[in-house]
């Protein structure tokens, strides 16, 4: 090109408006445990690119809606360590009530020898002692006998009230959620299929017919106590495969779809509660299942754990008295029919004094359904809705 004139080199600034706030997120610092499930916290700020330089902003400049999380789960490694037992022991008395326990002791789950107790303090343990029945007595009147003696009763959530004896005033000065709706009535063996999309079962067992259901999606759930696991057997099945019919079976600890020989399938929760979701595309189609309740074969919570199925209540932690440091995180369960959402609302925190208020002391909420966490810190008195119709709670610190 050396014969031909060069042009004048120049350059012209092609927009001088500045980009929109975006959230900025910083890479996540180390996880609050060794090992196991535990937090990670980020910093997240609203910033603005301003002709090449970033400016940094209010958070109210930036939508809300779309900030990512502070904390989020995380897990380095799966703990090497856990709590083991020997077997019952046999009933303590002959006839009538009794007690049974057991030994626990700490396991290594790469040589599975027993080590010092020392390396399992962290993890939750297993209740060692229990009571129990070995039958009526001969000189006892013989009457009727309930069944799962010893586990706690399926009952809805105790209403929340206030009396001028019961620390009301602490709740004086907020702002409460109107009064609460009418109770969701516990749902009996349905006959029919009419109604039966949205319903929440807490019966021992039952029949659920979800065949000529009107709606494509049909959800159901089925909540026991604590310390008991659900069981689901497909009586008969409609579904057409081919045309994308399904059937979802979800738990805290399984996740199950099917189709295709349905009526040889049984389905384990392995925990207290089950959802049952159904997505036909064809009217008239659906499933008809039984189910049933046993005594768990694995602990999966721990003794301070809670399980809500009421349409309102109140939360109380820590629930021993006061002094008595509480070693493991303790959750709550909630779950409601899936045609309902929850609503939380921090009504009174107390951390102590400021020495107790650490990265560690937080309360951990989880939409069960996206499996989002939200992390709340001191005594901010938060206001929170799932997506779904389940939610934990955990306790930390």
């Amino acid at each position: 090109c050396h014969p031909v004139p060069k042009p004048e080199s120049s350059m012209e600034v092609c927009n001088l408006s500045p980009c929109p706030p975006r959230w900025k997120v910083t890479p996540a610092g180390p996880c609050s445990s060794s090992c196991g499930l535990g937090l990670s916290v980020q910093l997240v700020t609203c910033v603005q690119i301003h002709q090449g330089k970033e400016i940094l902003l209010e958070d109210r400049s930036c939508p809300v809606s779309e900030k990512p999380l502070t904390s989020i789960p995380c897990v380095i490694r799966m703990c090497s360590y856990e709590w083991s037992f020997s077997e019952w022991t046999e009933v303590s008395a002959s006839c009538g009530n009794g007690v049974q326990t057991r030994q626990d002791f700490c396991l290594s789950l790469l040589t599975r020898q027993h080590v010092n107790p020392i390396f399992c303090r962290r993890f939750p343990k297993a209740i060692v002692l229990r009571g129990c029945s070995a039958g009526p007595c001969p000189e006892q009147v013989v009457g009727t006998r309930s069944h799962g003696a010893g586990l706690q009763a399926v009952t809805p959530a105790t209403y929340l009230t206030t009396t001028p004896t019961d620390n009301g005033a602490r709740y004086k000065d907020l702002d409460l959620p109107p009064s609460p709706v009418p109770a969701v009535p516990q749902e009996q063996t349905e006959k029919t299929s009419g109604g039966v999309c949205g319903k929440l079962f807490l019966d021992a067992t039952g029949v659920i017919n979800m065949t000529g259901v009107e709606s494509s999606d049909c959800t159901v759930a089925i909540g026991r106590p604590l310390g008991e696991e659900i069981t689901v057997s497909v009586l008969e099945s409609s579904l057409n495969c081919s045309a994308g019919e399904v059937v979802v079976f979800s738990g805290r600890m399984m996740w199950r779809t099917g189709c295709r020989k349905l009526p040889l399938s049984l389905i384990n929760s392995r925990t207290n509660t089950l959802i049952v979701k159904q997505r036909v595309l064809l009217p008239g189609n659906g499933v008809i299942l039984q189910y049933n309740s046993r005594n768990a074969t694995k602990k999966y919570y721990q003794d301070c754990d809670k399980q809500l199925f009421g349409p309102r209540g109140e939360i109380v932690n820590p629930m021993q008295s006061p002094g008595r440091r509480q070693e493991a995180v303790c959750r709550t369960f909630i779950n409601v029919a899936p045609q309902h959402h929850i609503a939380i609302r921090a009504l009174y925190i107390d951390l102590g004094d400021d020495s107790n208020r650490t990265q560690f002391n937080y309360i951990l909420i989880r939409d069960v359904s996206t499996m989002k966490t939200m992390v709340f810190h001191g005594k901010q008195q938060f206001f929170w809705q799932s997506t779904g119709s389940q939610a934990e709670i955990e306790f930390h610190e």
